[in-house]
Formats: C-alpha cells, sequence, structure tokens
C-alpha cells in the first residue's frame, strides 16, 4: 500500500517538474516498484517510455494532440501541423525566377542554377543575370587588348593563353604596317600634281592664238 502511494506521488511530481524522458525513465525505476521490461511500454506517437498504468490515458491524450509529419516524421501539435508543413515543407517560388521548387534545394538553385542570378563576365567583370552571359562573352571575347610584350593585339577570349606563350619578340610585319599608317596620317592626304600638257595641245593652243592675232589684225586695218 504505501509502495503504491509512494509510487503515484513520484508520477505526479515528475508530470509537474517536467524533466526529459531519458531521466524521468531512470527516477521511475529507481523509485517506483514497477519493473522495467514488464511495466514500462513504448509511446508510438512520443516514443517516449510510459508506465503501464499510464500507458492507455498517455496515449488517448497524444493520438487526439498530436500528428506526425509524413514528410520528417516529426511529431508536431495536431492544431499546427498545417502550418509546420507550410513553414517547413512547402513548396516556394525563386525571388528571382519564380521558379517553384522544394525549400531544401532553393538555396542551390539560387547560387548555381537560378537563370536570372548574377554573374560577371570573365572578360571585363560586368555583372549581369546569368542567361545574357553566353551572349555577353561571345561579343566581349572578341575585343582586342594590345600586349604590351610584342605589341601585338590580342582578342580577350586569346588573352591567357597568348600571356603563357609570348616571349616579347615584336612582330616586325604588324610593327612596320603600323608604323606606315602613323606616318601617311601624319602628311595627310597626298597632293594633287599638276598635269604636264602635252605637245598637241600646246601647237593648238599656239595655232588658236595666231589666227586670232591676224583676225584683229585684219579688222583694225579695215578700220583705218
Amino acid at each position: 500500500m504505501h509502495a503504491q502511494q509512494r509510487s503515484v506521488r513520484n508520477r505526479e511530481t515528475l508530470s509537474i517538474i517536467g524533466v526529459r524522458p531519458v531521466v524521468r525513465l531512470l527516477i521511475l525505476l529507481f523509485t517506483s516498484d514497477i519493473a522495467a521490461p514488464v511495466g514500462l511500454n513504448g509511446d508510438i506517437y512520443s516514443d517516449r517510455a510510459i508506465p503501464s498504468t499510464n500507458l492507455d490515458l498517455h496515449f488517448a491524450h497524444c493520438s487526439r494532440n498530436l500528428e506526425k509529419c509524413k514528410i520528417c516524421e516529426d511529431m508536431v501539435p495536431r492544431k499546427f501541423a498545417e502550418e509546420h508543413f507550410l513553414s517547413t515543407h512547402a513548396p516556394v517560388a525563386c525571388s528571382l525566377c519564380s521558379e517553384t521548387m522544394e525549400r531544401e534545394i532553393l538555396a542551390v538553385h539560387r547560387g548555381e542554377n537560378c537563370p536570372k542570378r548574377i554573374v560577371t563576365c570573365e572578360y571585363c567583370e560586368f555583372p549581369l543575370p546569368a542567361i545574357d552571359l553566353f551572349e555577353h562573352q561571345e561579343v566581349c571575347g572578341n575585343r582586342t587588348e594590345l600586349c604590351h610584350l610584342c605589341s601585338r593585339y590580342i582578342r580577350l577570349r586569346e588573352r591567357d593563353v597568348h600571356e603563357s606563350r609570348c616571349n616579347g619578340i615584336i612582330n616586325n610585319v604588324a610593327e612596320s604596317s603600323r608604323n606606315t599608317h602613323t606616318a601617311e596620317r601624319d602628311r595627310g592626304p597626298p597632293r594633287r600634281q599638276p598635269q604636264e600638257f602635252s605637245k598637241k595641245r600646246l601647237l593648238f593652243t599656239i595655232a588658236i592664238t595666231g589666227i586670232a592675232v591676224l583676225l584683229g589684225s585684219l579688222l583694225f586695218q579695215r578700220k583705218v
């Protein structure tokens, strides 16, 4: 009789102080007359060891108030089951491209797969959406820069390979061509040379002049 009263008092005390299930189990084992293999049973709802005398009551309480999540298998209060699903497992939309996906892969999507994530051009380091990167680099990579070692103009897409192989030897053909263009630009456009008169044109001019003089003389004599 005294042992039963002591066991009841111990269970009431444990329910008040709310100790952890493992600690509660140890206290019950050492302070009650209930044998562990016979008197304790597992609760399928809360995964706790429950004294046999309280199992039915505890089972009814858990089945009425708790629900196991079908995704993570956590026990959650039944009235918060929907809230738990929405906040933890419900599909979410990417804020950049509006694609809907599982919450667990959202971070990977935004960092690696989202077509509207911001990336930088490998040639000019300009930030732009990933969906536009290929077209931008096709144009940007064809721009040229002057190599200060060999004085050649190199396309940006070939710059790294060129720098690893460039030996600093100046391209004489390219240098000569540039010097020629520079000299022509400094001199300006070539001046037009005066055209030489041909002999026939000179004789024709003399003949016309002679005829004009002769006619003038005749007219002058008539007036006199």
